[in-house]
């Protein structure tokens, strides 16, 4: 069982990711937030990934996206990441595909195969190809399936009487991006996992894929054969995923300081807390990271 916040010691501030490297051979990085904004990479980003690559180091890319790892890369390399700096993509989305597949569990195994799907850009390509069969009206749904959210031009308010209609129905909902926010151009908006809580608050049952879950790590972890248990190190900016799925997942982890909670922590991005803010911050979490840095940064 993990320390309760309360108990764990105070994380450890470092200038920087290469403090890091000194310590750890594997990097689990997540990827908004951490390595870019949704449309370019963030500063010194590109550099840390080069350097890490450069000492050797393996590096897995975990995302709570919806979308699967090959569109998760071309993303990435359109946004200037050559595919040569990271081992893999595990996405959320992809980790659901596999799971309907599957029928891996006696949730995924009564959903049906009809499908209501709440996407970005009409981007439904996760359950594309496998016997899934997609209705546009909830009312003809087996299940639903939370692929993404058209934030900032819908956000959670504007999808009310969808998931009304699928709660009165009793339809099971999977969610393959949890994540609540994400950052779009320069600004925080809602992402996937608001209408899947949402569900939940309605009366819904949800199964969620993706962190702060711990199964998903076990694949990135196998996508790091060479790194020796106790020397892989999870890298992010969210409490609520990245710092409590690595604590779930025994993982020590980086909280990148000035990505989702920055404002919050009252600095800029690439900035850090000072220790009063710091400690105050820790008091609130519901998990604490075991070290924190400015950005993902060298």
């Amino acid at each position: 069982m993990s320390a309760s916040p309360e108990a764990a010691p105070a994380a450890e501030a470092l200038p920087g990711v290469a403090a890091l490297a000194e310590r750890f051979d594997g990097f689990i990085v997540d990827q908004w937030g951490v390595l870019h904004d949704g449309s370019r990479p963030y500063p010194g980003a590109l550099d840390c990934l080069e350097r890490l690559r450069a000492a050797g180091k393996g590096i897995v890319v975990l995302s709570n996206s919806g979308r699967r790892e090959d569109a998760n890369v071309r993303l990435m390399e359109e946004m200037g990441f050559p595919p040569r700096l990271f081992d893999r993509v595990v996405s959320a989305g992809e980790d659901a595909r596999e799971a309907i597949v599957a029928r891996a569990t006696p949730f995924h195994a009564r959903l049906g195969r009809r499908c209501h799907a709440f996407t970005r850009a009409g981007d439904r390509s996760i359950l594309e190809g496998i016997g899934i069969d997609f209705v546009a009206d909830v009312g003809e749904a087996d299940f639903l399936a939370a692929i993404g959210i058209d934030s900032p031009r819908r956000n959670l308010p504007d999808y009310e009487a969808e998931l009304r209609a699928g709660v009165a129905r009793g339809l099971p909902m999977i969610c393959a991006n949890p994540d609540i926010s994400r950052f779009h151009a320069g600004r925080l908006v809602d992402a996937t996992g608001v209408l899947a809580r949402r569900y939940e608050a309605l009366g819904g049952e949800v199964f969620y894929h993706g962190k702060p879950w711990p199964a998903i790590y076990a694949s990135c972890i196998a996508a790091l054969p060479g790194c020796a248990p106790g020397r892989v190190v999870a890298v992010g900016d969210s409490i609520e995923h990245d710092v409590l799925g690595a604590e779930r997942a025994g993982l020590p982890c980086a909280f990148v300081e000035g990505g989702i909670h920055a404002e919050e922590l009252g600095i800029p991005p690439g900035g850090q807390a000072d220790a009063a803010a710091w400690a105050a911050f820790e008091r609130r979490a519901v998990a604490r990271p075991r070290f924190r840095v400015p950005a993902f940064a060298w």
